[in-house]
């Protein structure tokens, strides 16, 4: 499956994990064509088909996001929502249903549903509509003056780098080029995208210093720890948790 009609940005946790989503629907090929389309923008996704195992799913799984069918076994969707939202009262909802009436569709809403889509969907629709579900529910949102990304924190505003508690002191250059890489986790960005943003050189020639910088930040920040500065050959370098 390809989804060439969507150009969303990526969205991840303040720390770089991936937004979890659960799928919930009796009927697997639905569960299974959304679940691939949430897996293809880099979600972690689980799936459930009937309302108890799916309440006792998001127990464990917290997710970011749910999709519910409207009609399931034990369970109907807002059923589920209410019992999810007992624990988690702000994860938001998006209802699949096959009823498109007015009055349907105020209902979905009424039950809590912050969006609601009707049978036979476009796989491209949902998507869009979780993505601005998870955009207004602040999950993958960072704090204005700290980066994050695993153990790795970043204060833009005091220029203080920690990781796992442990000082870290940064030139200014190190401090830029490690801000550029965590504003991007788990993004993988070539060295003339490093050169521009940090450098603000042109590429011709001077690929040598971005290696140079990196590696100055991996005795820094990787040294005798698990790395999470990565080379990804031919194609530039990835920040992302040890």
């Amino acid at each position: 499956m390809s989804l060439p009609s969507l150009n969303l940005p990526a969205l991840s946790h303040p720390d770089g994990s991936p937004v979890r989503v659960l799928v919930v629907d009796d009927e697997p090929s639905l569960a299974d064509l959304v679940a691939m389309g949430c897996r293809m923008v880099g979600w972690e996704t689980r799936i459930e088909h009937a309302g108890r195992a799916a309440v006792e799913q998001a127990k464990e799984f917290v997710p970011d996001v749910l999709v519910l069918d409207w009609m399931l076994p034990e369970y109907d969707g807002p059923e589920v929502l209410a019992k999810i939202r007992r624990t988690q009262p702000h994860v938001p909802a998006l209802f699949l249903t096959a009823k498109d009436s007015v009055e349907d569709r105020i209902a979905g809403l009424s039950a809590g549903g912050d969006d609601y889509v009707t049978k036979p969907f476009s796989i491209e629709e949902v998507l869009l509509r979780l993505h601005r579900l998870v955009e207004r529910s602040g999950v993958t949102a960072q704090e204005a003056d700290e980066l994050v990304v695993g153990d790795l924190v970043l204060n833009v505003s005091t220029r203080e780098c920690t990781r796992g508690g442990e000082q870290i002191e940064l030139t200014d250059t190190q401090f830029q080029l490690l801000r550029y890489l965590m504003e991007n986790p788990r993004a993988v960005l070539s060295k003339s995208r490093i050169l521009d943003a940090v450098w603000d050189y042109d590429f011709q020639g001077q690929a040598n210093i971005v290696e140079l910088y990196i590696s100055y930040l991996r005795k820094k920040i990787d040294a005798g720890r698990n790395p999470m500065i990565h080379t990804v050959r031919g194609a530039g370098y990835v920040i992302r948790p040890a």
